[in-house]
């Protein structure tokens, strides 16, 4: 019964990320953006738990790709394609397929997940991005739009340009050939985990002073400090 719990766990995290799917495809970003974020949540307890419990399987790794497909890659595709819809003005024809290119996310996503799935490295470590991590930076723009209201802010996130290059670059770091620092501690000791520890002083200051901002920050910040140490097999 035991190693039902993560599953169920794994399928709230779908359960939610549908919902956001709808929320998105309706033009509500920012209630897309919480149900995302609420996915997440789940994702990050399901692998702990099937941890815990000593039930880690198969079965749980696919079911937990599968979720991340809808949360953490159909979604921002979703959410990147109504931003530049947004963001263009005119009637030319390419402006009506501009929008599309958003959804790069979701292919370069589901690239990914497929490429975890069949990988024999990435138990201490990922190669590329995760998902859910490019998922926050992709949401946390309607949520910028929404409550913190900044000009500058604003006039930066609808720039169509801005949008399609966030996109390539997004879509590149998802499968870019780099060893990303997995945060999983084995042990709760500072001097074995200084990077994550660096990392999550980090996020509660870029939160604090930049509220939703702050999300761009703290994966820039997890990029730098992978590459400046990269993680090892250990």
């Amino acid at each position: 019964m035991k190693a039902l719990i993560p599953n169920l766990i794994t399928l709230l995290n779908l359960f939610f990320g549908t919902i956001a799917v709808i929320f998105a495809v309706e033009g509500a970003l920012t209630m897309a953006a919480f149900f995302v974020l609420l996915g997440i949540f789940f994702d990050f307890f399901d692998g702990f738990l099937a941890r815990k419990l000593n039930v880690a399987s198969a079965l749980g790794l696919q079911l937990d790709s599968l979720a991340d497909m809808v949360t953490s890659g159909l979604v921002p595709g979703l959410i990147m394609f109504q931003l530049i819809s947004q963001s263009l003005t005119g009637s030319e024809p390419y402006v009506d397929l501009l929008p599309y290119m958003g959804l790069l996310i979701t292919l370069g996503s589901a690239y990914r997940l497929a490429n975890f799935n069949i990988s024999t490295e990435q138990k201490n470590y990922f190669i590329g991005l995760p998902t859910p991590a490019n998922a926050l930076l992709v949401l946390s723009f309607p949520l910028i739009l929404e409550y913190q209201n900044n000009e500058a802010f604003n006039s930066v996130i609808l720039n169509a340009w801005f949008l399609l290059a966030l996109t390539l670059i997004s879509t590149f770091l998802l499968n870019a050939p780099v060893k990303l620092m997995a945060l999983k501690f084995k042990t709760w000791k500072f001097s074995d985990n200084i990077e994550k520890y660096i990392l999550l002083i980090l996020a509660l200051i870029f939160l604090m002073v930049f509220k939703f901002f702050g999300i761009s920050l703290i994966i820039f910040s997890y990029l730098l400090i992978s590459v400046i140490k990269p993680p090892n097999d250990a």
